[in-house]
């Protein structure tokens, strides 16, 4: 691990975090929680694995992730965030907020996975804590994803819905303009993204919608 040998805070912190991957590594456990290794390489499309183990060790030795000898029928090394780790939480999402300016249409080839909605699911908020509880299946190429509503919250998992009181289907650029309040739902509508169900429930969790520049 290189240092910027700067006697600074934010090159201190970058010392720890600020080689490529290793937000993203924290990132997948961050969203997933504990993780095989496949799982991490799974969620880190087109990193090495030598990279990814170097990574791992680095992140173990700085003390923001440890491992865990998980006993059967799992039988296998499951990777955690530490306390410490877990603080990197604000970081993540003030980076996430600042970036979906940069995300309008993906590059070609962009890879995308569907766990990675947690982070727009938390652009939601449930304006009726007292509602009824419900639910959004999403669902992309990656496979579906759920948000349940209920009590002045949105959380996030991934797999379909029981039974979904709203399902939103198509590319995930359209997903997330919707949640970010970038594209109204008639909006995305246009552009390809099929909404069935009570569309109302749109109407109880999406931001307000972000002023034209």
């Amino acid at each position: 691990m290189r240092s910027y040998g700067q006697y600074c805070s934010i090159a201190k912190a970058l010392d720890v975090v600020g080689d490529r991957w290793t937000l993203l590594i924290i990132r997948e456990l961050m969203i997933r929680g504990a993780c095989r290794y496949t799982d991490l390489k799974n969620g880190l499309p087109g990193i090495a694995t030598n990279l990814l183990s170097d990574r791992i060790r680095e992140l173990e030795s700085a003390g923001l992730i440890r491992r865990e000898d998980a006993p059967p029928p799992v039988a296998t090394t499951l990777f955690h965030l530490t306390e410490e780790g877990a603080e990197l939480q604000p970081v993540l999402d003030a980076i996430g907020r600042w970036g979906v300016r940069y995300m309008p249409q993906p590059a070609e080839g962009d890879e995308f996975r569907n766990h990675w909605f947690a982070f727009p699911v938390s652009f939601l908020h449930d304006r009726d804590p007292g509602g009824t509880p419900v639910s959004i299946e999403l669902r992309t190429a990656s496979g579906p994803a759920t948000i349940e509503v209920s009590g002045g919250s949105a959380s996030f998992r991934p797999g379909p819905a029981a039974a979904p009181d709203l399902v939103l289907q198509g590319e995930p650029r359209l997903i997330l303009a919707l949640f970010s309040g970038h594209l109204t739902a008639a909006e995305v509508a246009d552009l390809g993204l099929h909404i069935s169900g009570d569309t109302s429930v749109l109407h109880r969790v999406l931001p307000e919608p972000v002023a034209a520049s």
